[in-house]
């Protein structure tokens, strides 16, 4: 996903880190002073502390050394608990569709609450553009975006959802001014996804979109939507979220966190409304 502003023209900052890139665009009073550039630089560094802790490509993470059973829960951060925490009620929100321990193919049972922690740490760390007065910012990591707009004035940022079939392409454009915009998909990272009761990567479902005021929850929702394939849209309508389900023959379907409705395919240049 991408995002842009209308005038003014946005200030952007790109890093990397928990092996993505992390970008982040300002518009208003702060964008390029000393104010800006301390933020960013909270940002990262927040954003490495959870690569410190959470990183399943770590040797020495705490989640890694927690799923080899060399410490317990009490032996890590605090934070720890609060993702296995989120963990434990998006599985049961699934019906066990979404987990942070999977099971491989030969049956050992490991811990990967990956599915948790960007969202929740993008979320989290975007408390420090937050403190940024009459700022408008975005900040994306992966994709996946915060975005906030300070005046009510400023016109919204333009999230543009990538066809997973080409990428090239828009499916459609959400204006945000409040929220979090997340996707779930094989598109860019093949078939990380499967539906922890069976093990089964999706095949009717191409990418699921989620709309929301939290990206924790955007993120997990599309995860998990994503993880339960047919049932996708259903399931989040039952929650009533917004979002857009790409299919794998190409058709999309939208829910507006009410009611659903089709569409053989939808044009670049049509939109979402949210907040």
């Amino acid at each position: 996903m991408t995002a842009t502003g209308l005038l003014p023209r946005p200030t952007r900052y790109v890093d990397h880190v928990m092996g993505m890139p992390i970008s982040l665009a300002l518009r208003g009073r702060h964008t390029h002073d000393h104010r800006a550039l301390e933020a960013w630089s909270e940002v990262m560094a927040d954003l490495r502390e959870v690569d410190r802790v959470f990183s399943t490509y770590r040797e020495d993470s705490f989640v890694s050394r927690l799923g080899r059973g060399e410490i317990t829960v009490a032996d890590c951060p605090p934070e720890v608990v609060e993702v296995l925490g989120l963990g434990h009620r998006a599985r049961l929100e699934s019906d066990g569709a979404f987990d942070v321990r999977r099971r491989g193919p030969d049956g050992p049972v490991t811990l990967d609450p990956s599915g948790v922690v960007k969202g929740w740490a993008v979320e989290r760390a975007s408390a420090w553009l937050h403190a940024l007065p009459e700022t408008d910012f975005c900040l994306s990591a992966g994709g996946d975006m915060v975005c906030h707009t300070d005046d009510p004035a400023s016109p919204p940022w333009r999230v543009g959802i990538e066809d997973p079939a080409d990428p090239g392409r828009l499916v459609a454009t959400v204006p945000v001014r409040q929220g979090a915009v997340a996707t779930s998909g094989s598109a860019h990272r093949g078939a990380h996804i499967v539906d922890a009761r069976t093990g089964a990567v999706p095949g009717r479902v191409a990418s699921v979109t989620v709309v929301a005021d939290s990206l924790t929850w955007a993120d997990i929702d599309a995860t998990a939507a994503y993880a339960l394939d047919r049932e996708a849209a259903a399931w989040l309508r039952s929650r009533r979220r917004t979002a857009i389900v790409v299919w794998a023959d190409g058709s999309v379907e939208l829910t507006d966190g009410t009611a659903p409705r089709q569409a053989s395919r939808l044009r670049s240049s049509d939109s979402l409304s949210h907040r």
